[in-house]
């Protein structure tokens, strides 16, 4: 049936157990029951799933708790960058190029 909570519930166990199979924590992400068809859950909280309550995320960094996917989303936390250390970009290609000399792409 459409917004079913237990259908929800059976796929986020699924999924969890996925997840900490291949040794991710669950607790750290966020399942967020939405209808891409119809918005619900997506930018504001919907009424279609009144037995919803929000999702809340454990991190070693910050914890986090929210509603719709849009605040899933926000909350994730950018990876750190080792900005003391020189810019390295990758490469596609090296064209070599008469009279005027050697051309990095990417």
């Amino acid at each position: 049936p459409p917004y079913s909570q237990a259908r929800f519930e059976e796929i986020t166990k699924e999924v969890s157990t996925y997840i900490k199979k291949i040794g991710y924590n669950p607790a750290a992400v966020a399942f967020v029951p939405i209808s891409g068809w119809h918005g619900d859950n997506m930018i504001e909280t919907s009424e279609k799933m009144s037995w919803y309550k929000g999702w809340k995320v454990e991190r070693k960094e910050a914890n986090g708790s929210g509603t719709t996917l849009l605040e899933a989303l926000d909350s994730i936390l950018p990876p750190s960058r080792p900005t003391d250390k020189a810019l390295r970009l990758p490469l596609q290609d090296v064209y070599k190029i008469g009279g005027i000399g050697t051309v990095p792409v990417g």
